[in-house]
């Protein structure tokens, strides 16, 4: 299959581009697009043969549900039945944006979707693209990142290539996305409301509107179906390993020193390096992260950085871990997934009640 890239303007993308792009969503295919977040891998929400393509492309397994992506909230009339209270208010402030829902599913959504649960997790992307996209096609569209299962989500349409070329039908390419993480998940249906997955809207401003909200921090059993995407242990990962340091200087610069000592050549190590970090680190390779306490660029960079350091034939990244406040939550989040050792978690294992630790030194 060739993958066909279309360039558009990110404020104001060519509607017969995205008529093109649309037609392959109605038709069954799978376009790849930019949201706030990351880079989508989209198709008809409704056509179980084609949400069925996504899996197949990702090499994504079932228990893995998928987000829904909506235009507008007519679009919740296919989706649930009814959205709780609270619902309204979330949907006031934060959507369009970075936040997806898991409500109560309407029996059209196909069990592809939801791994077989009776939720569905839906969110409206803060994206001109995206939204024009969704509005064209005419259905809700099911979207992961687009990325090969378990990688470090793309932030361009370079990164997708990368995993997805000859897999999908087409990307539209708007350049990198802004967070640079996923979505927040809050699942509405617990009481009080708990977050799955932390992203781009953080838990203290939940709290504002909410009250309450809890962090899920155990793995239910895989063969029940995971509530949301981006619960395993295990995920966002680069082929190398992932060394994490608490965060300040001295402590990434011991952690280097001490790979060091197990036999790594400087030159293989790599690192997540903040801005003005670097005194005293020598022979490494570094990736300028940004600066240590602005969790927005950091979050933007970090997806990037790992891709690029990963291409720089590396041996181990090295990355300080943030505070769990606002963005740094979501960040300590994927850098602790992608730091724990593939022999902990197997995306064929049947169960998991692991907590999601990483590799610390």
């Amino acid at each position: 299959m060739e993958t066909k890239v279309w360039k558009v303007d990110p404020q104001f993308p060519d509607p017969k581009v995205i008529a093109k792009a649309a037609e392959v969503i109605r038709r069954g295919g799978l376009i790849a697009f930019p949201t706030e977040t990351v880079y989508g891998l989209g198709a008809n929400a409704l056509d179980e043969n084609a949400v069925l393509k996504i899996f197949a492309a990702k090499e994504r397994p079932p228990w893995d549900p998928l987000i829904v992506h909506i235009f507008d909230l007519t679009m919740l009339e296919h989706l649930v039945d009814e959205p709780p209270e609270n619902f309204h208010k979330l949907a006031e402030l934060f959507m369009p944006g970075p936040l997806t829902v898991v409500m109560w599913k309407k029996a059209k959504v196909p069990d592809a979707v939801t791994a077989g649960l009776p939720t569905v997790a839906v969110r409206m992307p803060n994206h001109p693209v995206a939204l024009v996209l969704i509005e064209a096609s005419g259905v809700p569209i099911a979207a992961p990142s687009a990325n090969k299962f378990g990688r470090p989500s793309p932030t361009t349409a370079e990164h997708v290539l990368h995993d997805l070329a000859g897999r999908i039908d087409g990307i539209l390419d708007a350049g990198p996305t802004q967070v640079g993480v996923e979505s927040t998940v809050l699942d509405l249906t617990k009481i009080p409301p708990v977050i799955l997955r932390p992203g781009g809207v953080g838990k203290e401003a939940l709290e504002k509107v909410l009250g309450e909200v809890l962090v899920a921090t155990k793995i239910l059993e895989v063969e029940t179906g995971l509530p949301s995407p981006g619960m395993m242990p295990r995920h966002y990962a680069p082929s190398v390993p992932v060394i994490l340091t608490d965060g300040n200087p001295s402590e990434l610069a011991a952690a280097i020193e001490v790979l060091k000592s197990q036999g790594y050549d400087p030159n293989q190590i790599g690192v997540l390096m903040p801005s003005g970090w670097l005194a005293g680190i020598e022979g490494v390779v570094t990736f300028d992260w940004g600066s240590w306490g602005n969790w927005d660029e950091l979050a933007q960079k970090l997806f990037v950085g790992i891709r690029w350091l990963e291409m720089q034939k590396i041996s181990a990244i090295v990355a300080p871990l943030p505070p769990p406040i606002g963005l740094g939550l979501a960040i300590r989040d994927r850098l602790t997934k992608a730091a724990t050792p593939k022999d902990e978690f197997s995306s064929e294992s049947k169960k998991s009640n692991c907590k999601c630790q990483g590799k610390t030194l």
